[in-house]
């Protein structure tokens, strides 16, 4: 079990009337209108939707990578809104991972797979990751291998390897399965709900029925509002 890095009775992240617009020559657009939702600090959370539905839009505010227009939004009771650039930054190096649709996007082509995972595990201050992960990832024996000799589905497999060396609060996942088969898929699936086993939450934006199975909480979106929030 991972040890906890936060107060696990408080939210990660709390969304009160958040909305997120943006300028555009065509005029204002609203991506996201006004939602209101928690995040829980274990498990699996899904923010269900079609394209334009503003599930992705929300990843990126929750990444602290995008910022919310109005309402607000907390990360641990803090309100991210008044957070300032060195304090944004310290939270996404130290308690949040990323992994991107495009599996190759979430790694460093010219590395080994074990080149990787220290690679990750330094750029958040970690001690090197344990070998052993590639076993409990499913992909054993290809510490030395070149990223681009794994396949579509287990270098996705080795991106939520490398968001698990970085010992974070939480994992945001783009669409993680948009891009592999279904075989490759449901083992990507497998090692989502074995994370968050381990303690650590997860939170993904995507339209896959498979993904949205698995959730412990499902955030189900349409046009930058909610339609449903299910636990």
């Amino acid at each position: 079990m991972a040890e906890p890095l936060f107060d696990e009775q408080v939210p990660l992240y709390e969304l009160r009337d958040a909305h997120v617009r943006y300028r555009t020559p065509a005029g204002e657009v609203s991506a996201v209108a006004g939602v209101s939702f928690d995040v829980a600090a274990r498990g699996v959370t899904v923010l269900a939707g079609p394209s334009g539905s503003g599930k992705s839009t929300l990843l990126r505010v929750l990444g602290l990578i995008d910022r919310h227009t109005s309402g607000s939004v907390a990360w641990q009771g803090r309100d991210i809104g008044r957070l300032t650039h060195r304090a944004r930054r310290a939270v996404r190096r130290d308690r949040i991972a990323v992994v991107f649709q495009a599996p190759p996007d979430n790694l460093i082509g010219h590395l080994t797979v074990a080149g990787n995972l220290t690679a990750a595990a330094q750029s958040a201050g970690r001690p090197a990751a344990d070998p052993a992960i590639l076993d409990w990832l499913g992909i054993p024996g290809t510490g030395t291998w070149r990223v681009s000799a794994l396949s579509g589905g287990q270098q996705q497999r080795l991106a939520f390897g490398c968001a698990l060396a970085r010992s974070p609060a939480v994992i945001l996942a783009d669409e993680p399965t948009s891009q592999l088969d279904a075989a490759s898929a449901a083992l990507v699936l497998d090692v989502i709900r074995r994370l968050a086993d381990r303690g650590v939450a997860v939170v993904a934006a995507s339209h896959d029925p498979e993904l949205v199975a698995i959730g412990d909480h499902v955030v189900r979106l349409r046009e930058g509002h909610i339609e449903e929030v299910a636990a």
